[in-house]
């Protein structure tokens, strides 16, 4: 009921919204009666303020057209690999003329960047990728919006996540031979299952695993964000913040954590900033001061814009992660594609190699809360293992901003450029997926009480 109370509410100011951005451009019109009056600019500014505060924010494009590879400006193509119901693998394929970069193109690390799903899109992570095209060929999971996905493509699990994970490493590893692995915040641990999933069945896993500021251990330093999962209970979330997507929506009837209700939580972490920051845009408008205007609308196109997640993976993920800690105890299970569980071994993990990265300033994954990952990957060899700690960075400084780039990024590209195997080749990987991909298929046998939880799962689940 209260997704359909704002979407009305939403709809009702529209009207406004669209006036307010006309009146914007009249005051700000020289050639108008409207914009010689003495206050224009700030009537031009109260409306533009206005128009942002009421506009509907809708998916931002990564919008990266090309990069440099070393001093020569190389054409990126953005392009769908895998196109799978709540989820697409994007991949963002780097064109040249010029022979001797084309030649380094082909040599580069290829990289899977897993984004968080957990309010907004994977174009947040837009700085991190045209970092990384510098140096490696990049795809990134690029999540859908729960409610633009029909009930007929069934729900969305978060074993449904562990099983995209390792599909998409599958299928770079086929095509290259190799593959690097980074998560960032939340995914790091559907991506520390997927990756300890394939290297028990002896399947090939990743070269490197590069982990940033997730939640592996989220006992540890627990932050704001981390209290409120632990300290309220698994129905009070179902109850409180779970909807179904409103009529007007192809996800018509689908439970999700809804995106507005994702974004009013980001706000209230820190009210004061976000009012400070529409107040300065407010004054730089009035200024003349365009470019700082600017660098505001950019910020905050890419802030408002959230997406629903889908209420089974949502509720599952408080309560593996947050509450009952499954990972890091050893008592996960994961339902694989062929309906059988197989617990998730950190430890059975034992040639990639692995890199953690956390914020001195973090305020949603706290101190240590992904440095805990090392001590479940106890099969990975001591030099093949390193933590790094920025200084002065909070959680959006470790894969943004200038901290990214100066600090973080070099570490990132010397550690993939340690470990990297140019030797590997596509046909090995392509046999390796198919006999553990056999071998999956004849695991163990599992109990009649989880036989039972995964067939009625399954009647929901859409293809894998």
């Amino acid at each position: 009921m209260l997704y359909q109370v704002y979407e009305t509410q939403r709809t009702l100011m529209e009207p406004f919204v669209d006036f307010a951005q006309a009146a914007a451009k009249l005051f700000n019109n020289p050639h108008s009666p409207a914009g010689q009056h003495p206050l224009a600019q700030r009537m031009a500014a109260g409306y533009s303020l206005l128009y942002r505060l009421g506009k509907d924010y809708e998916k931002p494009a990564f919008g990266i057209d090309s990069v440099n590879v070393g001093d020569v400006p190389v054409a990126v193509q953005e392009r769908v690999e895998l196109d799978k119901p709540f989820c697409e693998l994007r991949r963002f394929k780097r064109l040249s003329d010029d022979v001797k970069t084309l030649t380094l193109l082909k040599t580069q690390p290829a990289v899977l960047v897993v984004a968080p799903l957990s309010g907004h899109y994977a174009t947040l992570l837009r700085e991190t990728v045209k970092s990384l095209l510098q140096d490696h060929k990049v795809y990134i999971t690029d999540w859908r919006n729960a409610r633009m996905v029909p009930l007929s493509d069934g729900s969305f699990h978060l074993d449904d996540y562990v099983n995209y994970v390792q599909e998409f490493i599958r299928h770079i590893q086929s095509n290259y031979g190799h593959c690097h692995v980074i998560s960032v915040c939340q995914p790091t641990v559907p991506v520390l299952a997927a990756v300890s999933l394939m290297a028990s069945r002896g399947e090939t896993t990743p070269l490197s695993m590069i982990m940033m500021g997730g939640p592996i251990d989220a006992r540890k330093s627990p932050t704001a964000v981390n209290n409120l999962a632990m300290n309220k209970s698994y129905s009070w979330f179902e109850n409180n913040v779970i909807f179904r997507v409103p009529s007007n929506f192809p996800g018509a009837g689908r439970r999700v954590y809804p995106g507005f209700m994702q974004h009013a939580g980001f706000v209230a972490m820190n009210p004061d900033r976000h009012a400070s920051s529409h107040y300065d845009f407010f004054k730089d408008l009035v200024k003349g001061d365009d470019a700082s205007a600017e660098a505001h609308r950019k910020f905050y196109d890419e802030y408002n814009a959230v997406l629903d997640m889908d209420a089974d993976y949502y509720l599952e993920t408080i309560k593996t992660v947050f509450q009952e800690f499954k990972l890091v105890r050893g008592t996960w299970e994961v339902s694989n594609p062929e309906g059988q569980l197989e617990l998730v071994r950190p430890q059975d993990i034992k040639t990639t190699a692995h890199l953690t990265i956390e914020g001195e300033l973090d305020d949603i994954s706290g101190s240590g809360q992904t440095a805990a990952a090392h001590g479940l990957c106890t099969g990975i060899a001591k030099p093949l293992q390193k933590h790094i700690e920025v200084k002065g960075a909070g959680h959006y400084g470790i894969f943004s901003g200038r901290r990214w780039r100066e600090a973080v990024y070099p570490e990132v590209k010397t550690f993939i450029a340690q470990h990297h195997k140019p030797g590997a080749t596509a046909s090995k990987a392509s046999t390796t997926r198919t006999t553990a991909s056999r071998t999956s298929g004849s695991m163990g046998s599992i109990s009649k009480s989880a036989a039972k939880k995964t067939a009625a799962r399954k009647t929901t689940r859409t293809r894998a």
